[in-house]
């Protein structure tokens, strides 16, 4: 991918994959944040981006796994500070989610199950690639899938009809 290509490819998708990844993090600067550092390494790695196979999917794969990996260090932070017996500092948090029922709903959910709803939903992945990427097996995402919908359903009302059962 030349440099060119590669300005091109991040104006198409920077934006779309914020957006997306803030469904999955519920924080917009913790999205930024993995966004753009995907977009470093894909930067670091653009010779061996082919335009014709979809280099967004890696740029996706690396920022959901930068999340998660953030996830993971924030609750073991937060479990050190409660074996010392304290609370951990306050942080300052990102917008509220509000307007969009959905968003609102999908906020109810736990991370894991928050974060196969959306690759599902949202990044409109099959049940084998949402598994590859949440590192579950397929049966597990079809469990979180149905007790996702379940758990949306009152929540979205009339509006629950979009989330049909397509693959699962």
């Amino acid at each position: 991918m030349t440099d060119d290509e590669f300005e091109a490819f991040y104006g198409r998708w920077a934006g779309p994959m914020t957006g997306r990844l803030y469904l999955v993090t519920g924080d917009l600067h913790e999205a930024q944040d993995a966004v753009q550092e995907a977009f470093v390494r894909a930067w670091d790695r653009r010779g061996k981006l082919d335009p014709a196979r979809t280099p967004e999917a890696w740029v996706r794969v690396t920022a959901t796994r930068l999340a998660i990996s953030r996830w993971r260090r924030g609750r073991r932070a937060a479990e050190a500070w409660a074996r010392w017996g304290r609370q951990a500092p306050a942080v300052a948090g990102g917008p509220q989610p509000g307007g969009v029922a959905f968003e609102r709903a999908l906020h109810t959910l736990p991370p894991r199950q928050r974060l196969i709803v959306t690759l599902f939903y949202v990044f409109d992945l099959s049940i084998d690639q949402v598994a590859a990427e949440a590192g579950v097996s397929a049966g597990t995402v079809k469990t979180q899938l149905s007790r996702g919908r379940a758990a949306l359903a009152p929540l979205l009302g009339d509006r629950a009809g979009m989330l049909e059962d397509r693959d699962a």
